[in-house]
């Protein structure tokens, strides 16, 4: 049975805690050992970061593309035509934050689009992916692209669970792989036990929120986090263990982690 381990969503968890920086130190106070989240706001930098890392030895599992300041790029810009040139600028700049900080993966957010997806997107989308492989492949680091759900962030380009294995075949590299968060999954697919089982060759990472109120996992909901958490702890099929902590706390952050020790994850 694989272990898993649960890092803290920073651009979800510890709001209260005020900055950016402050909820690293919340997330260490409350116990965690790693975090996960967005690219860093423009008023921290990158020795900033590094020093509060170094500070609380929290390690950082996964952050997001660098969104940069195009218009219409807040979700990325991966699948968006005429923007290659920002694209590569904002996977490049990540690259050297992670290597910073000895993140291992990143999440290439491909963007909201205007109408169903053309041939222009998928072309983009496609031709971005592969231009960033040989930089992953350089610094060991881990792509992973994720299927947005319609409900949560209508008109983003990939929310396709389909769509998104032919991409990481097309592309055919091990450096591409599959984020897959079980509340996104729920909502354009469910069925999750099956549906991670048959993805998870793919799967480079998962993030987790009960459906449909995005809270604790343990909230009420349509889904039993118990039973999901076991079935993917003993199929064996996902090594890596992190699982992102994705969620809108119902209350305060810490008062929500109840759920990791009822589970038996925490002490």
């Amino acid at each position: 049975m694989a272990a898993l381990r649960f890092c803290a969503n920073l651009n979800f968890m510890f709001l209260e805690a005020g900055s950016f920086l402050e909820r690293y130190r919340a997330a260490k106070t409350a116990g965690f050992s790693a975090v996960e989240g967005p690219f860093p706001p423009a008023e921290v930098n990158l020795d900033a970061l590094v020093a509060v890392q170094q500070e609380t030895g929290l390690k950082q599992i996964l952050m997001n593309i660098a969104l940069g300041d195009t218009p219409g790029c807040q979700f990325g810009c991966a699948a968006l035509p005429g923007l290659e040139k920002e694209f590569l600028i904002n996977f490049e700049r990540t690259v050297e934050y992670a290597k910073a900080v000895g993140c291992g993966k990143i999440h290439i957010m491909a963007g909201k689009i205007e109408g169903p997806p053309t041939q222009d997107h998928d072309k983009t989308y496609l031709a971005n992916l592969r231009a960033a492989i040989p930089i992953l492949e350089r610094n060991n680091i881990i792509g992973v692209i994720e299927p947005i759900n319609a409900y949560a962030l209508p008109g983003y380009y990939l929310s396709c669970y389909d769509k998104a294995i032919d991409i990481i075949t097309a592309v055919g590299s091990s450096s591409l792989k599959l984020m897959f968060d079980i509340y996104h999954a729920q909502h354009i697919r469910g069925d999750i036990t099956n549906t991670f089982n048959k993805l998870a060759p793919h799967i480079g990472h998962i993030q987790l929120a009960q459906v449909p109120g995005r809270n604790e996992p343990s909230s009420e909901g349509e889904l039993n986090f118990r039973y999901i958490l076991h079935a993917v702890a003993s199929g064996g099929q996902y090594r890596d263990g992190w699982i992102g902590c994705e969620y809108r706390p119902a209350t305060t952050t810490a008062e929500g982690l109840s759920w990791l020790r009822t589970y038996g994850y925490w002490q």
